[in-house]
């Protein structure tokens, strides 16, 4: 399989995102198409969801999941896991494609790759599609509990953010307490609403935003908490702002309007490029690193691969410490002079530039 330039355009897009290897499949029989990227494994295996969604061409999904296995060599290195980035993506619409003859295509190809690359949930996947993948394949991750996985991952994303946050509240106000703070989350999915109740729990006021009005009113009326309008959500004059949906919110557009202290989200890719760290710290608005704040769904999902299996208890106390990884960046930000986000950068080259030269992972 190609895109537009043949197969020499996709092994430089692959080589250009430092991609150790790009695996392409089709399965005519079911329509199944599918890339899958492993960005480095130094670190261990490549572990990183499956994105079901269209693409213009082949081209643009290899693109898309060169990086997002990038992204997961860092968070990986971040957060301790000992894995690896990888990432992979179906090509096509799941609302109209999504079939078990395809999602089983899908399992024997990630089965062919030997566990060089490890699976799991994504935008556009199901739980339910992991479980159909591990009849096929052992190669997957995020399994239900009843296949000895770790279930839905959403939440310990959130603990993780809750953790995160407390961080964040110690830097900028000196105690890890968030109460009496006022957060905006912006996006209550599987996260955000999750989150958003953690907050409650400890005494935070609340804002919140998303595109499904009867969603957030019912989780708003639940909480106590007020609504304001998406495109209004930035200009909130509150102690935390809390990306929770989409990327790329903070941009040269964006960050002047901003009324927040500080932000810390679940969403990935917050920042629309590297120049926009830089300018939250110009504004003043501390910004605590995407991909470790949101780390602690693959935490969750990486101690499947611990000696004797999941263990809940085990999970959690290691998503409690993406606090600690937090406190960690902002010190390492202070050492170099530099913002969170090229410290979190370092944090995790380091770490990998220590496990390739043999120091231990």
């Amino acid at each position: 399989m190609t895109g537009r330039g043949g197969g020499f355009e996709l092994l430089d897009i692959a080589g250009a995102h430092g991609c150790e290897a790009v695996h392409l499949a089709a399965d005519p029989a079911t329509g199944m198409r599918a890339v899958v990227a492993v960005h480095s494994t130094v670190l261990g295996p490549g572990l990183g969801g499956t994105r079901f969604q269209a693409y213009p061409d082949e081209a643009m999904a290899v693109l898309d999941v060169c990086r997002l296995a990038r992204g997961m060599t860092y968070k990986h290195a971040a957060c301790g896991n000992d894995q690896g980035g990888g990432k992979a993506v179906l090509i096509g619409d799941p609302a109209t494609m999504r079939t078990e003859a395809l999602i089983e295509a899908y399992a024997r190809f990630v089965d062919r790759l030997g566990g060089v690359y490890l699976t799991a949930e994504d935008v556009g996947t199901t739980q339910a599609d992991m479980d159909l993948i591990r009849r096929v394949t052992p190669y997957v991750t995020g399994t239900s509990l009843e296949l000895g996985g770790s279930g839905d991952p959403s939440p310990a994303t959130a603990w993780g953010v809750r953790w995160a946050m407390a961080a964040v509240a110690e830097r900028l106000w000196g105690a890890p307490s968030l109460a009496g703070r006022h957060v905006v989350v912006l996006g209550v999915g599987k996260v955000g609403s999750a989150l958003a109740r953690h907050l409650r729990d400890e005494g935070a006021r609340l804002t919140l935003s998303d595109v499904r009005p009867d969603v957030v009113g019912a989780l708003a009326a639940e909480l106590g908490a007020d609504v304001v309008e998406v495109a209004d959500a930035v200009e909130v004059d509150c102690d935390v702002l809390s990306p929770c949906a989409l990327g790329a919110l903070l941009d040269e557009r964006s960050i002047p309007r901003l009324g927040c202290a500080a932000v810390c989200g679940a969403a990935n890719n917050q920042l629309a490029t590297d120049d926009d760290g830089a300018r939250l710290a110009e504004a003043g608005i501390l910004y605590a690193p995407d991909y470790v704040v949101n780390a602690g769904g693959v935490v969750n999902i990486a101690e499947e691969q611990a000696p004797g299996g999941y263990d809940p208890d085990r999970a959690r106390a290691r998503v409690e410490r993406i606090g600690d990884t937090v406190r960690r960046v902002f010190a390492l930000a202070d050492g170099h002079g530099i913002v969170p986000a090229a410290a979190a950068d370092r944090l995790a080259e380091d770490r990998l530039a220590a496990a390739q030269a043999g120091q231990g992972r």
